[in-house]
């Protein structure tokens, strides 16, 4: 009798085990084919990205450096195509990297000044150290005045040095 319920028990175990061990393997190879989320969410791997507008704007003022607010959506195709063109560019994340504080935001923030002609994506957005924002730093487009396509990436690298020069000149 004990040898039975201890055979039976066994073979309970033995199923349990091996089909805890089967369910991982399933969830291993879905979670194998997921790259890590990071800060840069694949706009520059490499670049220093702030976590918050407060810890960039704190940042903005301590290195006396612009910031350069970056909204975006993960699965917009627009915000996608705009983040490989500015991930590619070397000219771009050179900049970057060198003389901006950096933030990419997949929300909006409280703050009202960073969409001055509504909430689009991607959405680029240039701040001073003094906490102000550049609302005279625009792309081409009127109807979404701080909207940059893949094709804008030059006029964008254009903005970023307007925007340091602007830095030395006024503050």
């Amino acid at each position: 009798m004990i040898r039975g319920l201890l055979s039976v028990l066994l073979v309970l175990v033995a199923v349990a085990v091996s089909s805890s061990l089967a369910k991982p393997e399933k969830n291993i190879a879905k979670r194998g084919k997921r790259i890590p989320q990071t800060l840069s969410r694949g706009w520059g791997d490499q670049l220093v990205w702030a976590q918050t507008y407060e810890e960039a704007l704190y940042w903005a003022r301590a290195q006396n450096k612009p910031l350069m607010v970056i909204f975006h959506l993960e699965d917009c195709p627009h915000s996608a195509s705009m983040k490989k063109a500015f991930a590619e560019d070397k000219d771009i994340q050179k900049v970057a990297d060198e003389d901006f504080i950096i933030l990419n935001l997949v929300y909006e923030t409280t703050d009202k000044h960073l969409s001055p002609d509504g909430q689009y994506v991607p959405r680029i957005i240039f701040v001073d150290p003094s906490m102000t924002v550049r609302a005279d730093i625009t792309g081409r487009y009127s109807n979404r005045m701080y909207a940059y396509e893949p094709s804008d990436i030059k006029l964008l690298l254009s903005n970023m040095q307007k925007a340091k020069k602007l830095l030395k000149t006024e503050l």
